[in-house]
């Protein structure tokens, strides 16, 4: 729908990626057709997937001779696309800024993958309400603050990778239930 295009678009937005042009793709009105980094539900024509990794084996990048760079935030826009199922932006080095805590709203989300980037701030607070989560990496950022309570209500998560952070305080007791 174009509501979809319309938050991948002001997604983009809010980011810099200068030597490889993966965003040149993302034109025309059907966003589910040959936009880099995106799939979509064969069934409902949603935005699921976005795989954005700046260490790939892609073509693009070894025509390029090089990983990839890119700056910028991730914009709360990517919170209006309800279906995502997997978000991968990864090992960018130059995404700064926080996690949107409306990530915690994706009610289909089962990856967040944001490793390798320079976010900063907390985990969002309520990151335990993604009840389909199994994994949750966000390992080489700068994330600051405290474990929160909620994550030991990720009940099928199976990946977790916190490491390379400045997360300080105790791990929360209810961790055990994981």
């Amino acid at each position: 729908p174009p509501s979809d295009k319309a938050a991948l678009l002001a997604f983009k937005a809010a980011l810099h990626e200068p030597y490889l042009g993966i965003f040149k793709s993302w034109k025309g009105n059907d966003c589910c057709k040959k936009w880099y980094g995106i799939s979509c539900d064969p069934t409902t024509k949603r935005v699921a997937d976005i795989n954005l990794r700046g260490e790939s084996e892609d073509p693009i990048f070894q025509k390029a001779h090089r990983t990839g760079y890119m700056n910028g935030t991730l914009s709360p826009a990517i919170c209006k696309l309800t279906r995502l199922s997997s978000v991968i932006i990864a090992d960018w080095k130059g995404i700064s800024g926080i996690i949107p805590p409306c990530i915690s709203s994706l009610p289909f989300l089962r990856i967040l993958d944001l490793i390798g980037n320079q976010l900063s701030g907390e985990i969002p607070f309520d990151i335990g309400k993604l009840s389909r989560l199994t994994v949750l990496n966000i390992a080489d950022n700068r994330i600051t603050g405290r474990m929160p309570r909620s994550i030991a209500n990720l009940s099928s998560l199976m990946h977790l990778d916190l490491r390379n952070n400045l997360i300080s305080g105790t791990i929360p007791q209810t961790f055990g239930k994981l």
